[in-house]
């Protein structure tokens, strides 16, 4: 397991945790003094009180929690929000109000989640031309329902000879 150094500037707010064994993200909760109003199709960024120290070739990623986009359409506006591994400043979210109604975040209230992530780096080399792209095949599925029986129907489209791309098939 890869270790996450977390500084609380806040001691009043939790420390990030998993929420059971097979959680990939930890909940982040607000570091609000005051309450803060998030008006439909409006965002605001909202302080944790956390500010952490990740290993070299890691990010955290910042995502929506599903309970507060399903129930809210609360939503990270950025998703997904990158922690870069040489950041130590306050962690900060900006969630956006994709609903009809305001939504009030209130101090302590589990905002986003934090998932820790290895990063790849690239080598990046300019070149005068690329190789072209391969002919692909194109699988469609379709689905029908008869009463009560769903039918599955695959359908595969192959590229002929020197012809055009693919019609047929339509949907």
């Amino acid at each position: 397991m890869t270790e996450i150094l977390i500084k609380r500037l806040s001691k009043n707010i939790p420390l990030p945790k998993y929420e059971t064994d097979g959680s990939s993200g930890m909940d982040i909760s607000a570091d609000v003094d005051d309450s803060i109003e998030i008006k439909p199709g409006k965002s605001e960024i909202i302080p944790t009180g956390l500010a952490v120290s990740i290993p070299k070739n890691f990010e955290i990623q910042i995502r929506p929690r599903s309970g507060l986009a399903a129930k809210n359409q609360i939503s990270v506006l950025n998703t997904p929000g990158t922690i870069d591994a040489d950041y130590r400043g306050e962690l900060k979210v900006i969630l956006i109000n994709l609903g009809n109604n305001s939504f009030v975040v209130e101090k302590g209230l589990r905002i986003a989640q934090m998932v820790l992530c290895p990063i790849i780096k690239a080598n990046i080399k300019e070149v005068e031309t690329l190789e072209n792209t391969k002919p692909v095949s194109y699988t469609h599925l379709r689905a029908h329902e008869t009463g009560r029986k769903l039918v599955c129907r695959r359908m595969l489209e192959k590229k002929k000879g020197g012809g055009g791309g693919g019609g047929g098939g339509g949907g």
